[in-house]
Order: C-alpha cells, then sequence, then structure tokens
C-alpha cells in the first residue's frame, strides 16, 4: 500500500478510536489484501454494462484506459461473493441510500449483541 495512504488511513482511525462504526472507502480492497483487515465488507455494484457507461462518462477515460482498470481488479461476481453486503447502484440513489441504512442497521444490532 502507498506509504501516504497508509498513513492517513492509521491518523482516521486513531481519529475515530471509541467511534462503534467507522467506514472506509478502499479501492481495490481485496486486491490489495485490506479485506483481511475488516469486520465487515461492503461492495457497491452494478451490472457490468452500467459500470461501462459510467466510467467511460468520466473526463479522461477510454475504452482502453477502462479495460485496464477493469483487468486489474477482481471480478464484480467475486467481490460480491467475499462480501457480507453488496449496495446495488444501479437502481438510484433513493435505492442505494436505503440499503445503506439497513446495512448500518445490520451492523449497529450485531454490535449491540456483542
Amino acid at each position: 500500500m502507498h506509504p501516504l495512504v497508509a498513513a492517513e488511513r492509521k491518523a482516521f482511525l486513531a481519529g475515530a478510536k471509541g467511534e462503534a462504526i467507522v467506514v472506509l472507502d478502499i479501492p481495490l480492497l481485496f486486491e490489495t489484501g485490506a479485506d483481511a483487515q475488516m469486520d465487515a465488507l461492503v461492495v457497491a455494484s452494478a451490472p457490468a454494462e452500467v459500470q461501462r457507461a459510467r466510467a467511460l462518462s468520466r473526463p479522461g477515460m477510454s475504452v482502453e484506459k477502462f479495460e485496464s482498470l477493469l483487468a486489474r481488479q477482481l471480478p464484480d461476481v467475486e467481490k460480491r461473493a467475499k462480501a457480507h453486503f453488496v449496495v446495488v447502484t444501479d437502481q438510484g440513489m433513493d435505492h442505494a441510500r436505503n440499503q445503506v441504512r439497513m446495512i448500518l442497521a445490520a451492523i449497529r444490532e450485531k454490535i449491540q449483541k456483542h
């Protein structure tokens, strides 16, 4: 992992000591092995055609660059299989927000039981 990113993450977690839930957004989570350090894994997922369209709409993105990025990532189906929770992101922001709320409620419930 890039040393600056590691230092930022460490500082963030130190500042969050005592919090019941801390959320980290980690690109290439599985590919870097960082998933082993997490208590719960949430994967945002969309069908391949939606993912492609979203990526290609970004400034500076090309088909070649997108395919290169995708080739370095674990396939979506494998990410979903490894996740404790999946947020489906192709049905609008309200739908995604509701899924996140349900995930947080499930995590809070699990924490309370321990």
